[in-house]
């Protein structure tokens, strides 16, 4: 009997849907014909295929409204929010507009008798290995760069969201893309890492933990292909005493309670200056429970469950663990769809935390915050460096002077002042440390994703 692959649904734990893995043969073709798509489709020129591409991203958007409640069954985002249309559209057309100039030559006229010129060209098979918590918005950022640099692009998407990567291949069907050039795969973990060491990708670009971005470094040694990795985070902020502190309240709530926590950039810890501690807290506790528990399905749930039982029961050891090492919970729901083994988490503030418990070092990936009180910005960017992790950090200040004499302190791959859990297509999507390697969007990502080229061609 054929190995299949089965989203069972967060809402109530029903089998939603059910795919057959790729074998063998089946990868191989895929191979073989996205190689071939590769050589039409670089003869095309930027524009050519930005049309192709726009009307991609047309087809995509246009399926919104069927996307919305798959979403919900999928990973257990409340349909209020409406999916992820506004982040495909935003990243996707600033990416399009982009290529023209990012991939242009860079022509160097400095020496008579000479012509000298660097050009970018595709590295040939992209293989995107997708995640399941922003499942369209993490894919997007390399599918469309990659496919408007010249390359393939072979979609391995999570087993909780396989019918993300359905809609992306539907989507290219309807814009006519060359047969070939985009191709999803349902592939089992052993099948991705051996299509990786077998030398046929050129590029990898992954989304996911820590350990799986070992497994693909692994895999992809001795082949020489490049690699895009983005993994953990534990992204802090900081409020400091001349904070709009309503303002930060607000946002910070958001940023770390939205779509139920599972955020690669969402806030997981929050440090604040001693003069507003008080005051934020209040007003922090406040906003958050607004963020109540419900059924996604619903229009007016706000926190929707987790993705899966086991990430669930892993916020409430870090939550349980903390307070008994002194921290106090602020919420205090007592949900009776919140317990063991379930994917209902209700979301919990914590104060009274230290770094000697777990919720406020390691990854949580859920509606958990610890808040802890500081005495001045050393204490602060000591603390916000204290992890093996760094995607983005924010600051909470009226100064942005100072928040960028901060920034430049604090170990992380985005700053952000007054706003958080965003990403910006026109700056690149990067980490430091444990978090990754490499970088997306902007015209870094299209570097990332193609080879420089050198002609020196000298004049008689």
């Amino acid at each position: 009997m054929a190995e299949t692959v089965k989203i069972m649904s967060p809402i109530d734990g029903s089998l939603y849907a059910e795919r057959p893995v790729a074998d063998g043969a089946e990868i191989e073709t895929a191979v073989i014909k996205a190689r071939h798509a590769k050589k039409a489709w670089g003869e095309l020129t930027v524009a050519e295929r930005a049309k192709f591409l726009s009307h991609f991203v047309d087809a995509l958007v246009g399926k919104n409204d069927e996307i919305v409640p798959e979403l919900a069954w999928q990973i257990g985002r409340p349909v209020r929010f409406g999916g992820e249309k506004r982040g495909i559209e935003e990243r996707s057309r600033h990416m399009i507009a982009i290529a023209e100039e990012s991939l242009k030559p860079v022509e160097k006229t400095d020496k008579a008798g000479f012509r000298r010129k660097i050009t970018r060209e595709a590295l040939g098979t992209v293989l995107v290995i997708a995640p399941w918590n922003y499942p369209f918005l993490t894919a997007i950022n390399s599918i469309v760069p990659g496919l408007m640099a010249g390359n393939a692009v072979i979609l391995k998407h999570a087993s909780q969201t396989l019918l993300v990567g359905e809609r992306f291949a539907e989507a290219m069907r309807a814009a006519g893309l060359p047969d070939g050039l985009f191709q999803n795969l349902v592939m089992s973990h052993g099948d991705t890492e051996r299509l990786i060491s077998s030398g046929d990708i050129d590029h990898v670009n992954f989304t996911g933990s820590v350990d799986g971005g070992r497994r693909i470094e692994r895999a992809a040694a001795g082949t020489f292909a490049t690699l895009g990795l983005e993994l953990g985070g534990k992204d802090p902020a900081y409020v400091r005493p001349d904070a709009n502190v309503a303002y930060a309240a607000e946002n910070l709530v958001d940023g770390a309670f939205y779509n139920s926590g599972q955020s690669c950039c969402g806030v997981e810890r929050i440090y604040v200056h001693d003069d507003v501690y008080d005051s934020f807290v209040s007003q922090f506790v406040e906003q958050a429970r607004g963020w109540k528990l419900g059924n996604p399905l619903e229009q007016e749930t706000i926190v929707g469950p987790m993705a899966r039982a086991q990430f669930a029961d892993l916020v409430r050891a870090q939550t349980e663990e903390a307070l008994r090492k002194g921290a106090k919970a602020q919420l205090r729901w007592n949900d009776p769809r919140d317990k063991e083994n379930s994917t209902y988490l209700a979301p919990e503030v914590l104060t009274e935390v230290t770094h000697q418990m777990s919720v406020m070092r390691e990854e949580s990936f859920g509606p958990v915050v610890g808040i802890m009180r500081v005495c001045d910005d050393d204490e602060a960017v000591t603390l916000m460096n204290d992890s093996p992790y760094g995607l983005t950090a924010s600051l909470w200040t009226e100064d942005l002077d100072m928040a960028a004499k901060l920034g430049a302190r604090i170990e992380t791959g985005t700053v952000y002042a007054n706003r958080c859990d965003y990403l910006d297509p026109g700056l690149v999507w990067t980490g430091v440390k444990e978090t990754g390697k490499g970088g997306a969007l902007s015209e870094i990502g299209y570097q990332n994703l193609t080879q420089p080229k050198s002609y020196h061609l000298r004049q008689l």
